[in-house]
């Protein structure tokens, strides 16, 4: 079935050093006191003043999984302030809870009736304040993507969907992530790439998310190494860069399983980081999936020079140093328990290219225990 709707719609500007013009795309959509979200680290490291943004009212605790809590206290600081709009600076987690935020300037009742799962994105029909994305990681795509996740209070992970969550502009400037640390670089990669695999082997039919995606994968393979290695290479940082955004527009065709496991361990544990799992989960998925989405995988084979895909991705995690099992980060087969219906309700599910039940979720999870 071919997706009834294409959505491209923001600007964005990209290259080194366009930090320096946050503050003026924010004027020229017409933010003139807007919110500034962003996290605590960033904050100290005054990356909001190189953009010139560093006089905003700001809200910083936003942690790695964002939480319908502390959206409802940036909401509360966004009113104080009479802010005009939304910045957000920082990876997905801030980029994510400056959506749910816009979106509760707007929408009353209880956050969970806006979800993806309770068929809340016919009820985002109101306006939302503009917002404006400034990413200082390249893994989410989020500063480009329709979508948002949050943890509600009652510990669901779950999504947002609605063109209005876009960010009216991204400032996308790679060399901002060259301070990031190697193991951060090589868990936000894999999750660009593990959004253009899935996007390649969805169920749902879109031509355009199609081809971006295929370039996000040739992009991702040939430089998360070097990204990951050198911290100064401001090409392979560019690249990464281009990847994830590439994930984050064509992820609108549809993800799966990969991201249908992370979903529900993050909302569960919620110091786990959402790329290290999904760069997890990635191989295993592979191998579940084979035989499923044949020109899909005939894509992969093609862009990773390898027939073995799930092998090729176990090699890449390892040479990258990131985690294979999840006894690594302190998971324990009573969380997977818990974590597996979630996983086959969760919104990922219904477009990964084979049918995925609770018990082939729990499978899978004690395959990567």
């Amino acid at each position: 079935m071919i997706a009834p709707t294409f959505s491209y719609l923001n600007e964005v500007y990209f290259g080194g050093s366009i930090l320096e013009q946050a503050a003026t795309v924010a004027a020229r959509h017409g933010l003139y006191r807007p919110l500034l979200v962003t996290d605590r680290t960033l904050s100290d490291l005054g990356i909001a003043d190189r953009a010139g943004l560093g006089s905003l009212p700001e809200f910083a605790d936003v942690e790695t999984n964002p939480t319908e809590s502390a959206a409802r206290s940036a909401l509360t600081l966004y009113r104080a302030e009479k802010c005009d709009g939304l910045i957000a600076i920082g990876g997905g987690s801030p980029i994510d809870l400056a959506k749910v935020v816009a979106l509760l300037v707007g929408h009353d009742g209880p956050l969970g009736d806006y979800a993806i799962h309770a068929g809340g994105p016919a009820s985002i029909d109101t306006a939302v304040p503009s917002l404006v994305a400034v990413p200082t990681t390249a893994g989410s795509g989020s500063e480009v993507g329709r979508a948002a996740l949050m943890t509600l209070e009652d510990g669901r992970k779950v999504g947002f969907l609605s063109p209005k969550l876009l960010p009216v502009a991204a400032v996308c400037d790679p060399a901002v992530t060259m301070t990031m640390p190697a193991l951060l670089t090589a868990a936000c990669g894999m999750d660009a790439i593990s959004h253009c695999v899935e996007a390649i082997v969805s169920s749902r039919e879109n031509p355009v998310a199609g081809a971006i995606a295929r370039d996000g994968l040739r992009r991702g393979v040939r430089h998360i190494v070097q990204a990951t290695e050198s911290a100064q290479d401001l090409a392979a940082k560019s690249e990464m860069m281009i990847c994830a955004l590439e994930g984050g527009l064509a992820f609108q065709k549809g993800l799966g399983a990969v991201h249908s496991l992370s979903h529900p361990l993050g909302g569960l544990k919620p110091e786990l980081h959402h790329g290290t799992l999904n760069g997890l989960f990635l191989p295993v998925v592979l191998a579940f999936n084979e035989g499923f989405a044949k020109e899909g995988f005939e894509v992969i084979r093609s862009e990773t020079g390898e027939s073995d895909v799930s092998a090729f991705f176990a090699r890449l995690l390892e040479q990258l140093g990131l985690p294979s099992k999840l006894s690594e980060l302190g998971v324990v087969d009573s969380d997977l328990v818990k974590a597996a219906p979630l996983a086959k309700v969760d919104h990922c599910t219904p477009t990964n290219p084979r049918p995925f039940t609770e018990a082939d979720a729990l499978a899978l999870y004690r395959s990567c225990l």
